[in-house]
């Protein structure tokens, strides 16, 4: 099992004390404590390191994780400046991007991105999708592209990604669409379902869908995003979880716990769920960490790389 870290990028992880420039040492020191990859999120709610400027600061700062977005909005940006950026990423990581996508949520979170984009809020799935295929159609050298919603002739030669094809492409998103998507067009699937139940039966149904369109099961890599907190006392790493998903998301944990996989306790507690997520099926799992400040983000990263052997140890087993 590969198991990430997302960096705490938006501000309200960090504290008033806080440097956004560590954030680069965080990555650093992430991939030294064995983690193996480094993920960003994006958004323009709420200030924050824009998530391809800091992979491109991480690119040649690190050796070998991989970097990944979880997930990109491509509506923020223009597709063929965007896959020129993707591209650039790749070549100076060494060909270790991934690029998990989505389209935006119904609320706050995602429709008023619409409106800042100037882009219309009806069709993001399909606009989504041609995107992506835009991307991968621009990575191998085509002059044009014609799809129903994007249309280019006399596209220049553009910059080529370290990795043949490009990068990775995973998709973000559990409805049963998405899910039919994912199997027939994505490389992987990222979600953050809060019971391993229905990891398992969104990935079953994944996986149906790419056999229906003539693709093997290991053609898309199954990943997981959950929020950790490491505490040895329960309750307050609750009250910690419960302030750090009311500075993110504006909600109280017993909400945020309803959408979103969310996992705290004791090592034993926490490494138990992830297991429990591990047997559903998950092979690549992106931690979150629940801290508020930096100093704290760097407590939970170093105790959650202690449940590292014992994860990957776990994992290997029930392969």
């Amino acid at each position: 099992m590969d198991i990430g870290v997302l960096l705490p990028t938006g501000s309200a992880q960090w504290g008033p004390a806080d440097n956004p420039r560590d954030l680069v040492a965080f990555g650093r020191r992430a991939e030294r404590a064995g983690f193996s990859s480094l993920f960003v999120n994006d958004t323009l709610i709420g200030p924050r390191i824009e998530a391809l400027t800091m992979l491109a600061a991480l690119a040649p700062a690190t050796e070998a994780v991989t970097l990944g977005t979880a997930a990109l909005l491509p509506h923020l940006r223009r597709p063929i400046q965007a896959a020129q950026s993707l591209a650039s990423v790749d070549l100076l990581s060494g060909g270790r991007l991934v690029v998990t996508v989505g389209a935006g949520f119904p609320g706050r979170f995602g429709r008023p991105l619409y409106a800042l984009s100037e882009l219309p809020w009806a069709g993001r799935f399909a606009r989504l999708d041609e995107t992506v295929a835009l991307w991968r159609a621009v990575w191998d050298g085509a002059a044009s592209f014609h799809g129903t919603v994007l249309r280019f002739d006399g596209i220049p030669a553009m910059t080529r990604p370290h990795q043949a094809g490009g990068p990775p492409v995973w998709l973000g998103g559990a409805t049963p669409t998405a899910l039919a998507r994912t199997g027939h067009s994505y490389d992987g699937w990222l979600p953050y379902p809060p019971d391993p139940g229905d990891y398992a039966s969104g990935l079953r149904a994944v996986r149906a869908a790419a056999a229906e369109a003539g693709r093997a099961a290991e053609d898309v890599t199954p990943a997981l995003f959950v929020s950790v907190r490491v505490d040895d006392d329960a309750e307050r790493g609750r009250r910690a979880l419960d302030a750090y998903a009311r500075a993110t998301y504006g909600m109280p944990l017993k909400d945020l716990e309803k959408i979103q996989a969310v996992v705290t306790g004791s090592e034993d507690q926490v490494l138990e769920r992830l297991v429990q997520y591990a047997a559903a099926g998950a092979q690549h799992v992106v931690v979150r960490l629940g801290a508020p400040d930096l100093h704290t983000q760097h407590e939970q990263l170093d105790r959650v790389a202690g449940l590292l052997p014992a994860l990957r140890g776990a994992s290997s087993d029930r392969t």
